[in-house]
């Protein structure tokens, strides 16, 4: 049964690598993307979703309490 499995995961992979390999517009829209994927996640992240908890409390103490508080008493 494991070799059903690795002999499966290789074909996908040559699949892959051959369809990658052959590209000529993709690899620039992959490289969009990509480019897309990150300033999505890590500036979007930086500018919308700051760390309250560390900003606010000091200690990891002070923030475990508050998350405590806050998880029971909704």
């Amino acid at each position: 049964m494991n070799v059903g499995i690795v002999n499966f995961s290789k074909r996908v992979w040559n699949l892959y690598y051959d369809g990658f390999r052959s590209m000529t517009v993709g690899k620039t829209l992959w490289l969009i993307i990509l480019i897309k994927v990150f300033i999505f996640f890590v500036v979007m992240k930086l500018l919308f979703f700051p760390n309250i908890l560390k900003r606010d409390f000091h200690s990891d103490e002070e923030r475990a309490d508050h998350v405590r508080n806050e998880l029971l008493n909704k």
